[in-house]
C-alpha cells in the first residue's frame, strides 16, 4: 500500500467561508466559484475521503453594522445562521448537479430543506458516501461558524478541521500588509498562543486544543489546494500538539 493509499479514508471537515463563494467582492455567490469549489470536492471524495462541510454565512449578511445601530445581537446571529442554511443549499444543488450525493443537516430545522443535525445520523451519511453539509452554525448565538466548524469536526469523528481562507497558511505576520512575512509549515497549539497567531479565534481554538483537533489552514482560492492537502497532508500550515 503506498503512503497516498494510507492516507485515504480519511474524513475531514472543511470550514468554508461565506465570503469564499462570493468570488472578489465576497458578497452573494458567484456561479462560477461554487461550479470549482463543488468540482474540487468530488475529486476529493472520489480519492476516498469523507467529507463534511461547515459554511459560513459572510456573503449574505453581516450583522457587525446593524448591531452597532442597534440590532439586537441574538436576532443577528440568527439571521446569520439563516444565511448558513441558503448557502447550504446552493451547496448542496451544485453536488447533485454534478452527479454527487449530498445531505445538508442544520441546527436550525427547516423541514422542508433541511435535516436536523445530528452528530450519529451524520457520521452514518459520511461512512455511506455522501457529502454532509452542517449549516445553521452551533445553533446558539455569540459562537463563530469556526467554533461551530471546531465542534462539527470532533463530534464526527473527523481527523482534523480544514480551515480554507485567502492566504495559504499562517504567517509570521498579515502577508498582504508585511511582503517579510514567512509561513509556517508545522504550528503546535502552544506555539500559536504564545506569538498571537490569529488562526481561528479563541473558542473555537481551545475546543481545538483540548480536544487534539488538529487545524490545517489553507488557501481555498489556489487550484488543487484542497486535493493535495486531503491525501498528500502537506498544504498549508498544520496546527496540532
Amino acid at each position: 500500500m503506498t503512503s497516498n493509499q494510507l492516507k485515504n479514508n480519511r474524513r475531514i471537515l472543511l470550514k468554508l467561508s461565506g465570503e469564499a463563494l462570493g468570488g472578489e467582492s465576497g458578497f452573494g455567490i458567484e456561479p462560477h466559484v461554487l461550479h470549482n469549489t463543488v468540482k474540487e470536492l468530488l475529486e476529493v471524495q472520489a480519492q476516498g475521503v469523507q467529507i463534511a462541510i461547515v459554511v459560513g454565512g459572510g456573503n449574505v449578511f453581516r450583522g457587525a453594522a446593524l448591531q452597532k445601530a442597534g440590532l439586537d445581537r441574538v436576532v443577528g446571529d440568527q439571521m446569520g445562521m439563516l444565511a448558513t442554511i441558503m448557502n447550504g443549499l446552493a451547496i448542496k444543488d451544485e453536488i447533485n448537479r454534478q452527479g454527487g450525493s449530498c445531505v445538508l443537516m442544520s441546527s436550525q430545522l427547516i423541514p422542508s430543506v433541511t435535516v436536523q443535525y445530528s452528530a450519529t445520523l451524520g457520521r452514518d451519511i459520511l461512512a455511506q458516501g455522501s457529502i454532509l453539509i452542517c449549516a445553521g452554525g452551533t445553533g446558539n448565538p455569540f459562537f463563530t461558524t469556526d467554533t461551530a466548524a471546531v465542534l462539527r469536526g470532533i463530534e464526527l469523528n473527523c481527523d482534523e478541521v480544514f480551515k480554507g481562507t485567502k492566504v495559504d497558511g499562517v504567517y509570521t505576520a498579515d502577508p498582504v500588509k508585511d511582503p517579510t512575512a514567512t509561513r509556517y509549515d508545522k504550528l503546535t497549539f502552544t506555539e500559536v498562543l504564545h506569538k498571537e497567531l490569529e488562526v481561528m479565534d479563541l473558542t473555537a481554538f481551545a475546543l481545538a486544543r483540548d480536544h487534539h483537533m488538529p487545524i490545517r489552514v489553507f488557501s481555498m482560492n489556489k487550484e488543487g489546494a484542497l486535493l493535495r492537502a486531503s491525501t498528500l497532508g502537506n498544504e498549508g500550515t498544520l496546527v496540532s500538539d
